[in-house]
Parts: C-alpha cells; structure tokens; sequence
C-alpha cells in the first residue's frame, strides 16, 4: 500500500506537481517510520524536482517548507546525541536517522537542481524575446532608412527644381520645361521605390512568389541617374566611379543609397554650387568621397554633423559592413561626407 502511494502519484506528477508532492511526500514518511521503505524519500525528491522547474508562485513558501523539514529531520536524527553504549539506541536510530538524513540532502539538491533548470530555461525565453524585439527594431530602421532616403532624396530635388520652374517660367520657359520633366521623372522614380518596398513587406509567400520578377536592386552602375535630378536642380556634380563594377548586392545598394542621401544633403543645403562624388573600389573595400562647395551656411541652418536623419542613416549604413563613416564642413564652406565600406571578394559581406 505505502509503495502504491508512493510511485503512483509520479505519473501524475507533471499535471499536478504540488499536489502529488504532497502526497509522495506523506507517504515516504510514513514508510518510513513504519519501517516498510527506507528509501523512499527518492520518490519524493523526484517529485520535488518537477515542482521546483515548473512552479513560480509556491517556490519561496515551498523553499521554507523544505527548509523546516530538513532541519527537522536534522534535529530528529541528532537531539537524543550518540549512545554512549552499545544496546541503548533509540528503536527509531539507526536505518532510519540515515534515511532521514538522506532524504533532506535529496531533497534539497532536488529544489536546487530543479530551480537552475527552471532559471534557465526563462533565461533562454528572455534571451529569445530580447532577440524578437531587436530584430523588430532593426526592421523598423531598415523600413525608416528607406523611407528617409525615397522621401528626403525626391521631395528635396522637386522643392528645388519647382522653385527653379518658377523663377525662369516667363523669361525662359524651355528651362522650366525641362525643370518640370525633371519633377515628372524624380516623382515617378520616388512611386516606383516605394512600391518596390513595399512589397517587402507583404506576406513572405507572396514575397517568394514574386522574388523571380523583382527588380534588381541599384548600385553603382546606377549612380548616373542620380546626376541629372541634381544638376536640374542647381547641383554642378562631377560622378568618378572606379573598381565598383562587381559588389554584393547588399553593398552596392548602401553604396548607391549612400551617394543618393548625400547629393540629396547637399541638393536642400547648398544648392547651387558644385559637388564632387568618388566612389573607388579596391579588393578590400569601397570607398565614397562627397565634397561639395557650397558657401558657408546661413545662420540656423547649419548642416549638422551628426544630428540629421540622413546622416544617422548614412552613418547605420556604414556600420552595417563594419565600415567608418566622417561627416563635417570644409573649411572656407562646403561640406565632406568620407565612407569606407569592406568586404571580400568571394561575396560574403563582412558584418
């Protein structure tokens, strides 16, 4: 019967672990102390175990309750102190007092050993939701970056080629022709990548079943679209590309996208002036070089240095390869944008 209460309950032990600790527990007791199990408190550490990796609410009132019992177990097997003569032991002492001292042992290294699964096992569901919410956050930048360079890149080249339109309408209306061509080519690139990002964002099977249609991503054989909307709108720009011809796709998008914020920078800031733009490629890395000099600016509306949304992007985009990224005024006016981006050769690109 004591053995029946004993090893029954355990396969139970997972839907109710409180309740059939209990239980297994009581009746270890009382094998024990009827003499009929001496060993019986394994069955009770097991059942602990479950308890200590699957419970949170009961472990400090159970961790006390474990506690007393051991230390009365402890003081039980000790109070009457050692026989000071064979043939006067307690009838108790003996087989008993070890099997008492051993239960608390197990069951102490059971609430231990259970509550470091259980320790890292929530450790482990922390990590994996710190994970989830980092690549959440990283996604929501990616989309903010490329919302930022569409947006910033073409509403700065229509404001300034609208303006150019209307200053020159009347006096010469086939430049304001060609700035409105301009505007109509700028806004039907800026529709077209936006709708290419978003569908990135659709589901992933419809993703999948549109990746073999998709248009390849820009990159640096792309770049001289990007001189024509500039110089439209007052941007004199002199585009040198060298060794760039073959990147990773990922790469040769930042690089486009890099020159594309900087010409935009310098399009709202320092437009008209000229604007040098050097992309030169090596076996190691590609490096991005945009200078312009454009007059000093105009009190409160200094390019900041680090404090833009186009350069905070520029700056990820470096950071992205492990690359460096340098932004400031030229002394005697104008601003420098310097990046260098690594990577090797084979196609994998350095993180």
């Amino acid at each position: 019967m004591v053995a029946a209460g004993i090893g029954l309950p355990l396969a139970l032990r997972r839907r109710w672990p409180l309740p059939v600790f209990g239980v297994v527990l009581g009746m270890s007791a009382a094998g024990l102390f009827l003499g009929t199990a001496h060993d019986a408190f394994v069955a009770a550490a097991w059942a602990l175990y479950t308890v200590a990796h699957t419970r949170v609410r009961v472990r400090w009132g159970l961790s006390t309750a474990v506690g007393a019992l051991s230390a009365v177990g402890l003081f039980g097997a000790t109070a009457t102190g050692v026989p000071a003569t064979r043939g006067t032991e307690p009838a108790w002492w003996g087989g008993e007092a070890v099997a008492v001292l051993l239960g608390a042992v197990l069951l102490g290294g059971a609430w231990t050993v259970g509550s470091a699964v259980r320790a890292r096992r929530d450790y482990a569901a922390w990590s994996a939701a710190r994970l989830a919410r980092q690549a959440v956050t990283e996604e929501r930048l990616r989309i903010a970056r490329e919302l930022h360079d569409i947006v910033a890149h073409s509403m700065g080249v229509i404001a300034v080629t609208a303006g150019v339109a209307n200053h020159v309408l009347k006096e010469r209306p086939e430049e304001a022709g060609a700035a409105l061509r301009t505007i109509e080519e700028t806004s039907r690139g800026a529709l077209t990548e936006t709708r290419r990002l978003l569908g990135v964002l659709r589901t992933e099977g419809a993703f999948q079943e549109a990746a073999a249609d998709r248009v390849p991503h820009p990159g640096p054989a792309d770049l001289p679209a990007l001189v024509a909307p500039a110089e439209a709108a007052g941007v004199r720009v002199d585009l040198r590309v060298t060794g760039a011809g073959r990147l990773p796709e990922a790469l040769g998008l930042s690089v486009y996208q890099i020159v594309r914020e900087a010409l935009a920078n310098v399009v709202r800031h320092a437009a008209p002036t000229r604007c040098q733009v050097t992309v030169s490629g090596s076996a190691r890395d590609v490096r991005i070089t945009v200078v312009d000099t454009g007059p000093p600016p105009r009190p409160g509306r200094e390019r900041a240095a680090g404090g833009g949304h186009g350069i905070i992007g520029m700056r990820e985009r470096a950071a992205a390869f492990g690359g460096s990224f340098a932004a400031g005024p030229r002394k005697g006016g104008g601003f420098a944008v310097e990046v260098r981006l690594p990577y090797v050769t084979g196609g994998g690109v350095r993180a």
